[in-house]
């Protein structure tokens, strides 16, 4: 059961060191201290190398930190397993082509994602039966991917890939939701279509979002908060009216150097 006392996800003093012990060794997070809360939804901006990446790969686990902890609704998940984080937290990729499987159906994909976590045994009339429901959540990506339930997905358009990765992320409503540049790879209609339909999915159904974005007008439309990552830590973090108010050239001036 869900402690609404305790927040969604924290980072306490975390940091990560790349290789360690070499001539190389480099520390890309830098003592970060992050508390999100339920229902959070926060775009994330920084330049190359700031740490983006870094910071999504240290909480769905697949980077190990240094030092510092993270906490899962007050559980200590530090060193837990990235196949673990799963049963709480998905993640959409920047390239269409993760998360789905290319040679199954787009209504097996929503399958498989539905079934999670279970024993999965994908039998026909179950799939049969559960059409109208899947062919609903499709329609709610506004971009045609209902029309094509039975098509293998590598069949797909880029848009319509990355949107079903978005359904198979978010269709368990995960505790958190990455999403690593999850429209960078789409053109710039295909992509403000997905990102109006992100936002309604996460809005609908409470959903806790972090969203790494490179376009700044994104960052400020979407998200009741706006971090900005600089190499390696967090020089701004803007919430509610703060945010409202924010302009694009006030966002520029964190990249000056």
């Amino acid at each position: 059961m869900t402690n609404n006392r305790e927040p969604m996800l924290q980072l306490k003093d975390v940091s990560t060191v790349v290789n360690a012990g070499t001539p190389n060794e480099t520390t890309i997070l830098k003592r970060v201290n992050l508390t999100i809360n339920d229902g959070d939804f926060i775009s994330i901006i920084g330049t190359n190398g700031a740490g983006k990446s870094t910071l999504f790969n240290v909480i769905a686990g697949s980077l190990p930190v240094a030092s510092g902890q993270l906490f899962h609704q007050g559980v200590d998940i530090t060193t837990m397993s990235v196949e673990q984080r799963t049963s709480f937290l998905s993640r959409v990729f920047q390239d269409p082509k993760m998360g789905t499987a290319p040679r199954m159906t787009v209504a097996e994909n929503l399958l498989l994602a539905a079934k999670r976590g279970e024993k999965r045994h994908l039998i026909p009339r179950h799939l049969k039966q559960r059409l109208p429901e899947l062919k609903q959540l499709a329609a709610s990506m506004n971009n045609g991917l209902e029309q094509r339930l039975n098509t293998a997905t590598g069949n797909l358009s880029g848009g319509q890939r990355q949107a079903l990765s978005f359904l198979m992320a978010t269709i368990k409503r995960p505790d958190l939701l990455l999403l690593d540049e999850h429209t960078a790879a789409l053109d710039p209609h295909t992509s403000q279509s997905l990102l109006h339909a992100t936002n309604q999915r996460i809005t609908d159904d409470h959903l806790t979002a972090l969203m790494i974005t490179h376009r700044m007008e994104d960052a400020l439309t979407y998200g009741n908060r706006l971090i900005v990552l600089k190499a390696g830590q967090i020089v701004a973090d803007f919430a509610g009216k703060e945010k409202q108010q924010l302009t694009l050239d006030q966002l520029y001036d964190f990249f000056e150097d």
